[in-house]
């Protein structure tokens, strides 16, 4: 039978560069592909990006800053919640530490940019 679940601890798991800063992806291997989830750092040179599939949730955890989408300007802070469908285009600029929920998991070759 499969597993049911899956439990990680990000602190275990090797951080990656992303358009946004730094993310750690956890339930990646998933054979369902459901969703993953990120704990990302914000850093200052975000890049603007979109996709063509995902859906994303940024939740905020520390920090205060805001988030571009689609060409608007959004005030975020701990507790804050943004969902990004795809083709939005977005970033996140300030200080900030974000929870990132893609549905379906993360695929690297759905990450876009215009420049």
């Amino acid at each position: 039978m499969d597993r049911r679940y899956a439990v990680t601890h990000f602190d275990d798991v090797e951080p990656t560069p992303c358009p946004c800063g730094e993310a750690r992806r956890a339930f990646l291997a998933e054979a369902d592909g459901v969703l993953s989830c990120h704990r990302t750092r914000i850093a200052g040179d975000s890049r603007v990006h979109y996709h063509k599939r995902l859906t994303e949730v940024y939740y905020i955890l520390e920090g205060s800053g805001r988030v571009e989408l689609d060409g608007g300007s959004f005030p975020v802070r701990p507790g804050s919640a943004v969902l990004i469908k795809p083709l939005c285009r977005h970033r996140a600029v300030g200080d900030l530490t974000a929870i990132i929920v893609p549905v379906p998991a993360f695929d690297p070759d759905d990450e876009w940019f215009d420049e």
